[in-house]
């Protein structure tokens, strides 16, 4: 399967996880096997941690990575209802150890971010950024490689379990590589493009991001989720971020399609009309 695209469909998704072996669970409800019943953790019938389910994170690092007081939000005539809220950021010390010169460029995305912040655009929004942002997504783990698809435009990965090759191109979602290292899911993601962000703050990236992702259970319906950032053409060493993910446990959850495309095109376009819209 190729990730470059990044797009997906439900039927896919079912097959994805038919065709890579038994699966404990395939959406965040229930349907644990026997043997993963008696566990702390849910396991695979492999023994392996079972991350099969809806994930969602809460908070505000969409908004902000770093803790950040409130500020307006685009529509002003909304008042409250678009502002941004306050938070306590997810940067674990609290630094991003911007290079003086990518700190101004991130300081004019920040006065900017209404018309710079990819999403807006329904762009992908890239990996870690995806994990954070307040979509569920879906984790489909097989025998061997694992699939985790977003709700936000659309997006998906896989991360290959057996594979040491590079990608052919440059990707919004990264080219994803994991291991394990006792009970922990350690995914090494290479292979950006520069047109992401982290979050609507402006705190932007390189081609030469690197990012180290580490998932592991505190229970059965919690993941500890940290990731490691580098890229030493806009920081000066690398930084991390850690958050909590919650399973979505009511009955029939799952994802649905978010196509944002026709709610950007507007935005995108709307200057080429030989009439303004309406």
């Amino acid at each position: 399967m190729d990730n470059r695209f990044g797009r997906w469909t439900v039927s896919v998704l079912v097959a994805f996880a038919l065709g890579a072996g038994t699966v404990t669970m395939i959406s965040g409800g229930g349907g644990a096997s026997a043997s993963a019943q008696s566990s702390p953790i849910p396991r695979t019938a492999g023994g392996k941690p079972d991350f099969n389910g809806i994930w969602q994170a809460l908070g505000t690092a969409e908004w902000d990575l770093q803790e950040h007081p409130p500020r307006p939000g685009p529509l002003l005539p909304l008042g409250a209802r678009t502002a941004v809220p306050p938070g306590p950021g997810i940067v674990v010390g609290g630094e991003i150890p911007y290079l003086p010169e990518a700190l101004a460029r991130k300081k004019e995305n920040f006065d900017n971010w209404m018309v710079r912040d990819p999403t807006i655009k329904c762009f992908m929004a890239g990996t870690p950024r995806a994990t954070y942002q307040p979509y569920p997504f879906q984790i489909v783990q097989g025998a061997g490689d694992i699939l985790i698809a977003y709700e936000f435009a659309d997006a998906s990965r896989v991360i290959y379990m057996n594979r040491n090759d590079e990608s052919p191109v440059e990707t919004w979602m990264g080219w994803s590589r994991g291991k394990w290292e006792g009970d922990t899911l350690v995914v090494d993601v290479t292979s950006f493009n520069d047109q992401t962000w982290f979050d609507a703050a402006g705190n932007y990236h390189s081609d030469a991001l690197h990012v180290v992702e580490r998932y592991s259970f505190r229970d059965r319906d919690h993941l500890m989720y940290e990731a490691t950032i580098e890229d030493p053409k806009v920081f000066s060493r690398p930084w991390r971020i850690k958050l909590p993910l919650y399973r979505r446990i009511e009955e029939n959850a799952r994802t649905y399609e978010f196509k944002c495309v026709e709610f950007a095109e507007e935005v995108m376009y709307g200057h080429l009309r030989k009439k303004p819209g309406h």
